[in-house]
């Protein structure tokens, strides 16, 4: 007489794998990552079709190649030590040197990479530029750049917001940072 192979009840399968998802969904918390801290630009639709001329010498051009090499103000710069200082006087030129910027409101800090560039390059001249303006406004606030920093970072309290609305007072952070290229690797 043939045997007749035991069957596994599958009826409540469904279910259990319902519990799990249930139970996994509920019990995973997803980190919350803080990013880089920049103020993107208005969605398309939001943006007005007003078009300003800027000139070219209120603009500083950097620019990094899919090999990391830099290119500031059209003129390749092997090492980064230099490159705050001249952001800085970019910034401040208030009209002084013809070929620099008019004043500190229409000073652009132009920043354009390739689609190659390594995000450690990018970083490290991202925060030069930043690190560039929070000295000027440290220096118009007659404090440090760290104590400038420690400002920005609790402007709840009113001497942090005096200190931070001093340092900023007519001098936008106007960082342009371009869609990158698409050569490169």
């Amino acid at each position: 007489m043939p045997r007749s192979t035991p069957e596994i009840p599958n009826a409540s399968m469904a279910d259990i794998a319902f519990l799990l998802l249930t139970f996994f969904l509920v019990t995973t918390t997803i980190a919350n990552d803080r990013g880089l801290s920049i103020q993107l630009p208005p969605p398309p639709e939001a943006q007005q079709d007003v078009e300003v001329k800027i000139q070219e010498h209120n603009m500083f051009k950097i620019q990094i190649n899919s090999s990391d090499a830099l290119l500031v103000e059209g003129n390749p710069m092997s090492d980064l030590s230099g490159l705050k200082e001249e952001i800085k006087k970019f910034i401040l030129n208030k009209g002084a040197d013809p070929l620099s910027s008019d004043s500190p409101e229409k000073a652009i800090v132009s920043y354009k990479t390739d689609r190659g560039t390594s995000h450690k390059k990018f970083i490290e001249v991202l925060d030069l530029i930043q690190a560039a303006y929070y000295d000027v406004y440290a220096e118009q606030a007659g404090v440090t750049n760290a104590r400038f920093r420690e400002a920005a970072s609790d402007l709840n309290n009113p001497t942090n917001r005096q200190i931070y609305d001093k340092g900023r007072q007519g001098i936008p952070m106007q960082v342009s940072i371009a869609e990158p290229t698409k050569v490169g690797n």
